[in-house]
């Protein structure tokens, strides 16, 4: 049997950028390049490199030369550890120049296409507590900090309620204070967590499939509504009352209380009946004069003050006059075509999941909204020569596709429709710039503008506006 390489030291490199993940890239003094997570672009690092895959070298960092200029001292005492926040040691201003090198990247490496204006990003006014939504595992295995390994009096073993550590399924980091959502969604994780020890309850063991507790969903409003969504492993009605009771009774602010029973491997609970035990099965959310009612398996913008930055901007690309057709695609619960339905005359939209389209007929009423029309399917088999003949040629195109971007057949359709302007709505400035490429046949970019949706982490996002080649 060969011997393991012994980790290779290399000296004196510098972080020059972000990388995918979250990670950073640095560069030696020779040219060689290392991947690594934790450190800041401006830092200087000896690197132990521990693997090599595919020529990409992966380190750790042996030991500091210098620290960046643009490092902060991080507010989450859980920063390094749960994986949530990898940019909180980065001032804010250099993480919207980052974010802004991304995009900006992407595009020139990617796409190649001219980009007549470059907008600056859209930051944040709010970078703490600003998520809606979050959702705690519970688990009965605890990651334990370096000096926790040292100390043979604890052990994993132990009833927790967290994140998940990456690349660890299994063990969870037992969260005391969370700084991405606000309102009572702090109390609440810590209250359910003490109520199910003190009731003797088994927090699930994900390896073996078994135990009670499993998951706990909070979302909220910034009208204040809030909602719970207890996830449990087995059918246990005395045990789940007790618990849900227990909840209700301390946080009577709870606008809608609900569980699901989940005994499937992964948590995901699209195919899983959330069941409404208090108060109303939904809550409301209003950006500007639009209102949303969010369901426990909607989807929507997670950081809702962004979000009307985000639509605004849309709105504003689009050029709405009063008198357009406007087809949305991948709209979701229809977020986006509510938002702007009372601009033009006529929104089609078009998502493959059932129940977000559920939502967005129920958001489009409850907007009084009557040129709406909304569609079920994969949008590659919906939007053919037959829906546009059917709903018209499209004066305004607005796409907001998920991480892998557009599939080949949808761009394509898109170059036959030859809509006047398109909006491109993207989380993912790779597959965008990618697509962007393919629809240079026909269009050119008249301008971009980054938004940053999650501060402290590499995520942004990226609207483009095409116009037609004349």
């Amino acid at each position: 049997m060969g011997r393991k390489k012994k980790p290779r030291l290399i000296e004196n490199i510098t972080i020059v950028g972000p990388a995918d993940k979250g990670r950073s890239v640095g560069k030696s003094e020779e040219g060689e390049v290392v991947f690594l997570e934790g450190v800041a672009p401006g830092d200087v690092v000896d690197v132990l490199v521990v693997r090599k895959r595919k020529g990409v070298q992966e380190g750790l960092v042996q030991k500091y030369i210098s620290y960046s200029e643009d490092r902060v001292t991080p507010i989450c005492s859980h920063f390094g550890t749960c994986g949530g926040c990898k940019w909180q040691h980065i001032s804010y201003e250099a993480q919207l120049q980052h974010k802004t090198n991304i995009v900006d990247n992407a595009m020139k490496r990617i796409a190649k296409v001219n980009i007549r204006e470059f907008l600056p990003i859209i930051g944040a006014d709010k970078t703490d507590y600003y998520r809606n939504k979050l959702e705690y595992s519970f688990s009965n295995k605890k990651w334990l900090e370096p000096e926790e390994l040292l100390d043979s009096n604890i052990s994993n073993e132990a009833q927790v309620l967290g994140f998940h550590r990456p690349r660890t399924f299994d063990k969870i980091v037992d969260i005391k204070h969370c700084h991405l959502q606000g309102g009572l969604s702090n109390d609440i994780r810590d209250f359910v967590r003490e109520k199910g020890i003190e009731y003797g309850m088994e927090f699930i063991d994900i390896r073996k499939v078994e135990g009670y507790l499993r998951n706990i969903i909070i979302r909220t409003t910034t009208t204040g509504e809030l909602m719970v969504i207890l996830s449990v492993f087995e059918d246990e009605k005395e045990s789940r009352e007790r618990l849900l009771d227990a909840i209700i009774e301390r946080f009577p602010e709870i606008t809608s209380l609900n569980y699901a029973i989940n005994q499937k491997r992964n948590d995901t609970l699209y195919d899983i009946d959330v069941v409404n035990y208090k108060g109303k099965d939904y809550i409301e959310e209003q950006l500007k004069d639009t209102k949303y009612r969010i369901s426990p398996k909607s989807f929507f913008q997670t950081n809702s003050y962004q979000a009307v930055k985000l639509f605004d901007t849309v709105v504003e690309f689009a050029g709405l006059s009063g008198t357009e057709n406007v087809y949305d695609l991948y709209t979701g619960a229809g977020s986006i075509a509510c938002y702007l339905a009372k601009n033009c005359k006529q929104v089609v939209g078009i998502e493959e999941v059932e129940p977000a389209i559920k939502d967005a007929k129920i958001n489009a009423e409850i907007n009084q909204l009557d040129n709406t029309v909304f569609y079920v399917g994969d949008v590659k088999d919906i939007l053919t020569d037959e829906f546009a003949q059917k709903h018209g040629k499209p004066d305004v195109l607005i796409t907001d596709p998920p991480r892998a971007g557009m599939h080949a057949k949808v761009v394509e359709m898109l170059l036959k429709l030859e809509s006047p302007k398109i909006v491109y709505v993207s989380c993912n400035p790779g597959t965008q710039a990618r697509d962007l490429q393919l629809l240079d046949q026909k269009y050119e970019v008249i301008k971009m503008q980054p938004v940053d949706m999650f501060p402290h982490t590499y995520h942004i996002e990226n609207i483009a506006l095409l116009s037609l080649k004349k």
